[in-house]
């Protein structure tokens, strides 16, 4: 007789690792005691504008609204939502009715219901990779097994790979990369997958930040092998309140309803999410039209900013967030991410997405002023880095010298930077920044913005008599930063 788990669970479960969701700013504000208030959140993906409740001119009062929820607080909602799917239909536009619509609380619900419904334990699906994590997560759940494409090997998927796979997930536009497939791409993805009988399931979360054109709402609403996932948490930066909903055929819609958790919705939710559903305008209403001009017209600029940054390469703009390359720069995107955070400012390190490793963050595309701190923060870290560097190189070279002498290193990974015969006792010079501009040193243009010590035009560390008096002194007993001090007292002032 086989001995019982601690645990009455399936046992696929134990081995799942939790995901983190919320609670960066509060985190952060207790490990380095930053008021939650002076925290700037460039990890989430929200609309740049805020709220609209923040825009008279959408016409929409909160008060007002939970006014009236709270004469409702002593009711269960109706379960079907009927105001809301309305109001979904409408926004949508594009032939999709209320029949349609599954109302959700907020993207992971939608994904949990749909992979309940759908997926089997043992079941293969696709998960191109990178992409949203949730998908995974609820997918490994019911027991799935996940198979990994890369992003760019979806359109050329084998037949007999959508043929074993019950399920298939689009981000578009896709998270992190900020991929946008065109509407023409995902019809023809679409109709193959309804050829093999897969499921297509299109998130469209951040689809009206983005180009609403390329949607496959209508699609969705008239083919059982597509289902297409809207939120507004994103739409309209109130991730606090939970809601959205999916887009589905009605026969298949009218399952999901059946099969979703009843009351998913609370009173507030429900009358939130039905008055921004309701702006005028729908998708193209004036506070979307803003925000997505925004995000074309800063998130452009961000870019080149970002792409100046030595070691960044910024991906391609088409929506509220960039993808960034730093598989080249000086520092892994977990120890960028925790040094940012000392500072007050939070990025999106992408370390969690399958196949990334720690070569990739996301920022996200805020107003010009925010943008323009990330981006000096990130010139205060390099600094503060490179300060650190200069000093443990300091420690080794007044170590070695103690054994060797002074010597030309000319293993130096930056000889010959200067001159002809210069000496690479210190490749990092241990006054830096001197700001002495009598050693040939000046202040130059960053391309980060604002200002930066240059030392470009200094040789005098790398001359072999100079550096052996700098040494001498530096061999003293003390404290290496007072010797410092006095090494610049006693070698570089007189020569000055």
């Amino acid at each position: 007789m086989s001995e019982k788990r601690s645990v009455p669970l399936r046992e696929h479960l134990l081995a799942l690792k939790p995901c983190r969701h919320g609670g960066l700013i509060q985190e952060t504000s207790e490990i380095y005691g930053i008021p939650e208030c002076e925290i700037l959140d460039f990890s989430a993906n929200f609309n740049p504008l805020g709220n609209p409740f923040e825009y008279p001119e959408t016409g929409l009062n909160f008060d007002s609204i939970l006014k009236t929820s709270l004469g409702k607080l002593m009711e269960y909602p109706d379960n079907r939502y009927l105001e809301f799917q309305e109001a979904a239909a409408r926004f949508v536009g594009l032939g999709v009715t209320p029949q349609n619509i599954i109302p959700g609380n907020g993207s992971t619900e939608i994904v949990r219901l749909v992979v309940e419904c759908v997926v089997e334990k043992g079941d293969t699906v696709l998960l191109p990779w990178p992409t949203f994590g949730e998908y995974e997560m609820q997918c490994r759940i019911m027991g799935a097994e996940p198979e990994y494409p890369r992003q760019d090997e979806v359109e050329t998927l084998p037949d007999e790979v959508l043929e074993r796979a019950k399920i298939l997930f689009i981000c578009n536009p896709n998270n992190p990369t900020g991929k946008l497939r065109t509407r023409e791409e995902i019809k023809a993805l679409a109709e193959r997958c309804k050829k093999h009988k897969t499921l297509l399931f299109v998130d469209e979360a951040f689809i009206e930040l983005s180009d609403p054109a390329q949607s496959v709402a209508d699609l969705a609403a008239s083919n059982n092998y597509v289902f297409v996932m809207r939120s507004l948490t994103k739409d309209f930066a109130i991730p606090g309140i939970r809601m959205g909903f999916g887009i589905a055929a009605p026969e298949m819609a009218e399952i999901l309803n059946t099969a979703r958790l009843s009351w998913n919705l609370g009173t507030v939710a429900n009358a939130t999410g039905t008055a921004l559903l309701n702006i005028e305008g729908g998708m193209d209403n004036p506070y979307l039209k803003k925000a997505r001009s925004m995000i074309r017209e800063e998130g452009e600029k961000f870019k080149a900013k970002i792409d100046r940054i030595r070691g960044f390469k910024a991906g391609e703009v088409n929506v509220n967030f960039i993808f960034v390359d730093i598989s080249k720069f000086m520092l892994d995107s977990s120890e960028l991410s925790k040094r940012l955070a000392a500072r007050g400012v939070l990025i999106r390190d992408c370390a969690s997405f399958h196949g990334l490793g720690k070569d990739y963050i996301r920022v996200a595309v805020r107003t010009a002023e925010e943008n323009d701190r990330l981006i000096a923060v990130i010139g205060d870290v390099i600094t503060q880095w490179g300060k650190e560097q200069a000093k443990n190189e300091l420690q080794h070279v007044i170590e070695k010298a103690s054994e060797e002498g002074i010597g030309g290193r000319k293993t130096c990974e930056y000889y010959p930077c200067h001159f002809e015969g210069q000496n690479c006792t210190f490749c990092f010079c241990p006054f830096y920044p001197c700001e002495n501009e009598k050693t040939g040193g000046k202040w130059i243009q960053s391309s980060r913005g604002g200002n930066v010590w240059s030392c470009v035009d200094c040789h005098l560390v790398h001359n072999k008599e100079i550096a052996q008096k700098i040494l001498d002194c530096l061999m003293q007993e003390g404290d290496t930063d007072e010797l410092v001090k006095v090494a610049w007292k006693k070698v570089m002032e007189p020569i000055l």
